[in-house]
C-alpha cells in the first residue's frame, strides 16, 4: 500500500488496517511452520506496510500533542 493512501486514512482506519495486516502475517507464519508458504515475499511486504502505518500513526499523534 502506498504512503499517500495511508496518510489520507483516519486513525481508526489505520488501526483497523494494521490489525488485518497482523492477522495476515499470523496466517503466513502458520503456513511457514506447517511446511508450505506459497508467497514467501509477502512476509516482507506485510511487515513494511505495518511499519508505514505505525510511522504515520506516530506522526499523527505528534501533531495532536504538539
Amino acid at each position: 500500500m502506498k504512503t499517500k493512501e495511508l496518510r489520507n486514512l483516519s486513525e481508526t482506519e489505520l488501526l483497523q488496517k494494521e490489525k488485518t495486516l497482523r492477522e495476515e502475517l499470523f496466517k503466513l507464519n502458520q503456513q511457514r511452520y506447517g511446511g508450505r508458504v506459497e508467497k514467501p515475499h509477502m512476509f516482507y511486504l506485510i511487515k513494511k506496510d505495518i511499519a508505514r502505518i505505525q510511522t504515520i500513526l506516530g506522526e499523527k499523534k505528534e501533531t495532536k500533542n504538539g
